[in-house]
């Protein structure tokens, strides 16, 4: 059998550990842990684990959606993935709100969207038409596009539609929305909530008796749930609009299908 010492270690390492006597203090002065931890909080970016990480965000100008969006708004340097049952929802009216902040000082980019940009809506919504750009690239063009926007500084927002679905390329957007602080926001179809994707916030979108109904089913830092909103309370053409298709006071889509 063992030896009475490896006896003594071998029964010492299984005892419960609220039996185990704490070890000796040190001789002196007891430490005032108090004093010690106010001196750490008076070093900035010391995070405390009873506080929640600060995500800085653009208000969407919903607030039933601010509140379950990361950081009560929509996360900068974030990638935010829409998926509308179909084209002309109210998609682009429901991001209209931070567009104006974001353009206040920096520029929009609308690449590749289904339809050619319609200019009197844009401006009409109150989007200055001299910070939105149109790019109309394609697949890999538009991946390349998208990326060189996003890291130029100079554009706060991309709005991109027909991307690569690769699990690489998606990270790629994500890390150039981090690089230049901006937001990009995917449009996809419904199909690819089944994939797994890098971004920062995933919604699916429904149209539901003349409002939107949002589906956030993923919101890192945030409150995943359902939130139906007016995608066009917060237009500024909303007021002289007329109905179209069946929606109440809803303005002209900004993409529209026209000759170039």
């Amino acid at each position: 059998g063992p030896t009475p010492a490896r006896w003594t270690a071998a029964t010492a390492c299984t005892r419960p550990l609220d039996q185990v006597p704490p070890p000796p203090l040190p001789s002196g002065d007891p430490v005032n842990l108090a004093e010690k931890f106010d001196a750490l909080r008076g070093i900035q970016g010391v995070w405390r684990g009873t506080q929640s990480a600060v995500i800085p965000a653009i208000g969407s100008g919903h607030p039933a959606l601010d509140l379950r969006l990361p950081g009560q708004g929509w996360p900068r340097g974030s990638l935010v993935e829409l998926m509308p049952a179909t084209p002309g929802i109210g998609e682009i009216s429901l991001l209209i709100p931070a567009l104006r902040r974001i353009a206040a000082d920096k520029r929009i980019a609308f690449i590749h969207p289904p339809f050619i940009p319609f200019a009197p809506a844009l401006n009409n919504s109150g989007l200055p038409l001299e910070r939105t750009l149109w790019i109309d690239a394609q697949q890999q063009n538009g991946q390349w596009a998208a990326e060189q926007s996003l890291r130029s500084g100079a554009v706060g927002a991309v709005l991109c539609w027909n991307a690569s679905t690769d699990a690489t390329d998606l990270r790629r957007l994500q890390l150039a929305a981090e690089a230049g602080n901006a937001i990009v926001f995917l449009f996809r179809s419904p199909s690819a909530m089944a994939q797994p994707s890098t971004a920062a916030v995933r919604m699916a979108l429904v149209p539901q008796n003349g409002r939107l109904r949002v589906d956030l089913v993923k919101a890192r830092g945030g409150k995943p749930g359902t939130v139906v909103v007016d995608p066009y309370r917060n237009n500024a053409a909303n007021a002289s609009a007329t109905a179209l298709g069946g929606r109440p006071a809803a303005p002209p889509y900004p993409l529209q299908a026209q000759s170039a």
